[in-house]
């Protein structure tokens, strides 16, 4: 019997991919890097070891908690969405590696609010971090810090005196320091709007309907 790719399969394959991706990187990084030990790899690409309590990027919105359940909520609304939409064949293969990798990178950062306070022991920038300590972990359920450590300081400048509010200071682009699965997240947000945007302004039912009456 031939194996058929299916959507349903191939959302399955990525997500597993980038979440087993990520969480080796996260926890090779915080088992071997001091907090904001740098190893550079070019001259516009390093790895930067830092903790994340908010958002992606290093945005923070609210209280930890909530940020913490709303990635749960977020994870599980869209793990929802793929089983409903797995066997419509209005969706394109394109659409569902979108929100695959977005549902993949939201699950890493869960992992890792939810468990790496438990599992981890703190890290500080003289002492590693060890995983499963004896005297337990730094934070409890729900209140871990997200690992990142991609930086790309692609160009860097000083801005001339003479231009208003940021004359004289000293620029990097790009700045931000993020992780495998903020990688994921972006990737699949970016290539959804740019080309399967459309689906957002469709009635889903409908053209499946259109499509199997397509095939009779």
């Amino acid at each position: 019997m031939r194996f058929r790719l299916t959507n349903g399969y191939l959302s399955a394959i990525i997500i597993l991919m980038v979440i087993i991706a990520d969480q080796i990187l996260k926890i090779w990084v915080k088992t071997h890097f001091y907090l904001y030990e740098s190893l550079e790899i070019t001259s516009w690409f390093k790895l930067n070891f830092i903790e994340n309590p908010g958002m992606a990027f290093g945005i923070e919105l609210g209280s930890k908690l909530f940020l913490t359940l709303f990635r749960i909520i977020a994870s599980i609304a869209l793990i929802y969405i793929l089983i409903r939409i797995r066997n419509n064949s209005y969706y394109s293969r394109g659409f569902f590696v979108c929100l695959s990798l977005i549902t993949a990178g939201a699950i890493g950062n869960v992992i890792d609010c939810m468990f790496y306070g438990m599992i981890f022991s703190e890290s500080t920038p003289y002492t590693l971090a060890q995983i499963f300590p004896d005297a337990g972990g730094y934070a409890s359920f729900l209140h871990g810090k997200v690992v990142d450590m991609f930086y790309f300081p692609i160009a860097s400048w000083d801005w001339p005196e003479w231009m208003p509010g940021v004359g004289g200071e000293h620029f990097i682009f790009f700045q931000p320091v993020f992780n495998l699965a903020d990688a994921a997240i972006s990737a699949g947000i970016i290539a959804f709007i740019l080309f399967y945007s459309k689906y957002l302004a469709s009635n889903p039912e409908e053209q499946q309907k259109k499509a199997e009456n397509n095939d009779l």
